[in-house]
């Protein structure tokens, strides 16, 4: 095949692509196949010329000496054909690199979309301290995640997200004029059943290289609203890709920064790397149409600021020991839990630490099943830090407390099918005990974050291919002490037993058990 004859095979390639496509985008991906199918025929030539070369290798040797000199020519044209097929290569790459560029630089198609959307209905129960119950036999929501994503060059890409959450024929959150002291702040917009508006719930930019200056160790950097919900253990249940944190401690939308560096190609541990994240939970100030737009404002509660690391000491793919810690400041409570409008005082602080070890796979080689189930164990604390004069979690003024919690739990396949996973979770928290875990999937309120025992087990199956989906999860929460769903200080976090608040009139106010029953339908493509 001669030069001029590949240039005719390029430009009809081009020319031939379907030119009635409605977009420039459509027309593109038309050329990105057919050049997919120049490669395959490449590949396809490339070993008839194998064979052959090695169908005439097994000839008779004396065959080969009486066609010597015919077998020169031969080798000629073949080295001819070798350039002929190299520049075939040459062409079909030069053309994928003029079409990625052409696909990069044509307005409005720089991003590619996806959809994820779940409805669910939730049988809630919940048994008050005093022995009172209330509950919803068939809450039901919708919920929909509008994915997009764009790599702009190799090391530099774009993942945003806009969401919707809304139960049917309600609007909830915002537009309660008791619920004004919440505007400002939006850890749980997106999370829950709240009002009918698309919101922007993760939107940030990753920039990422194989070496840091000249150092050999990957590494990442980003900013932006960053995906701090889902994260690490709270995934497999929810059936997600696990997000940065650990879900043990921290779960709530958040706007940061993390920087990401990889250890192992320095130390020679399998999987070491340790990620430095930082944030702000709430801003302090004024309103756009005041005197001073945006400055500090003295009558409002200070700023919230969140920053830590997560450090991975060893995973080898199979099992893995991850930890995290982080420092909260300025953290929140209200001032009358009755009257939610009188706003927020400022209570002080909080440090987190978190570890866990996880073995994707038990044993090897024992049985297919536990070759494909996940175990895990986690283990947090918490210790209060509380401002001058203040009173955090139901403790005495300026006193420091510390709260512990565990959480066990295994995901194994399905007995139905293949793609299948069903799962056992148990968790227990002191009576001091605290997360910021307010994001959580969970309509009962945060199952990691109580003070007492949570049992869940759930069932998830596919129905069509990865497309559509189905769960069945029960979760109960059996509480110890008030609070858990509450914020930082003595009022809402306080964590007073059931008969204290039963005794104090709380107790109608306070749960001392819940459970939550819920099936969904999800369509992810």
């Amino acid at each position: 095949m001669n030069k001029p004859l590949l240039l005719s095979l390029a430009a009809a390639v081009v020319l031939g692509t379907n030119l009635n496509a409605e977009t420039m985008y459509e027309r593109i991906q038309a050329m990105e196949l057919q050049m997919k199918q120049m490669q395959q025929e490449l590949e396809r030539l490339k070993a008839e010329k194998s064979n052959a070369v090695d169908a005439d290798e097994e000839e008779d040797d004396n065959e080969e000496m009486a066609a010597a000199d015919e077998g020169a020519d031969a080798e000629d044209a073949d080295t001819e054909e070798d350039d002929d097929e190299e520049s075939i290569e040459d062409i079909v790459e030069e053309m994928q690199e003029n079409i990625a560029e052409l696909n990069k630089n044509t307005n409005s198609n720089h991003l590619k979309f996806g959809v994820d959307y779940r409805f669910a209905v939730d049988n809630l129960h919940y048994k008050m301290a005093d022995g009172s119950t209330q509950k919803n036999d068939a809450f039901m929501t919708n919920r929909l995640w509008v994915n997009m994503n764009w790599a702009a060059t190799k090391n530099l890409s774009f993942t945003g997200q806009l969401a919707y959450n809304k139960a049917f024929g309600a609007r909830s959150g915002a537009s309660n004029p008791t619920n004004a002291a919440f505007e400002t702040f939006d850890w749980i917009a997106n999370e829950n059943a709240y009002d009918d508006q698309l919101r922007v719930r993760s939107v940030y930019f990753l920039y990422k290289d194989t070496d840091f200056f000249g150092v050999d160790m990957p590494w990442t950097f980003s900013v932006g609203r960053r995906p701090s919900t889902n994260g690490h253990l709270i995934n497999l249940r929810d059936d997600d890709p696990q997000s940065s944190p650990m879900g043990h401690t921290i779960n709530v939308e958040f706007d940061g920064l993390s920087s990401k560096f990889v250890l192992e190609n320095l130390t020679g541990v399998d999987g070491m790397y340790v990620k430095f994240c930082a944030g702000r939970g709430m801003s302090n100030a004024a309103p756009r149409m005041g005197t001073t737009p945006y400055a500090d404002s003295t009558v409002d509660n200070a700023s919230i600021d969140l920053a830590g690391l997560i450090f991975t000491p060893w995973s080898d793919g199979q099992y893995t020991v991850n930890t995290q810690y982080y420092y909260a400041d300025n953290l929140i409570d209200v001032r009358n839990p009755a009257d939610y409008t009188q706003g927020f005082d400022t209570v002080g602080g909080l440090h987190s630490l978190t570890a866990n070890f996880v073995a994707n796979g038990i044993g090897d080689g024992i049985s297919d099943y536990l070759d494909e189930t996940i175990f895990f164990v986690s283990g947090a604390m918490s210790i209060t830090n509380p401002d001058k004069g203040k009173a955090m979690l139901g403790s005495a003024v300026d006193e420091s407390v510390k709260g512990y919690s565990y959480w066990i739990g295994t995901q194994m396949p399905s007995l139905i099918s293949e793609e299948g996973r069903w799962g056992i979770e148990f968790n227990h928290g002191s009576k001091y005990w605290r997360s910021i875990t307010y994001g959580e999937d969970t309509n009962i309120g945060s199952k990691v974050a109580a003070r007492g025992d949570a049992y869940e087990v759930y069932f998830t199956e596919y129905l069509i291919e990865d497309i559509l989906s189905m769960q069945i999860r029960y979760t109960y929460i059996d509480y110890n002490y008030a609070g858990s769903n509450g914020f930082f200080g003595n009022t809402s976090g306080n964590s007073m037993s059931m008969e204290e608040a039963v005794a104090a009139g709380y107790g109608g106010q306070v749960v001392d058990k819940a459970q939550d029953i819920r099936f969904y339908l999800r369509y992810r493509y």
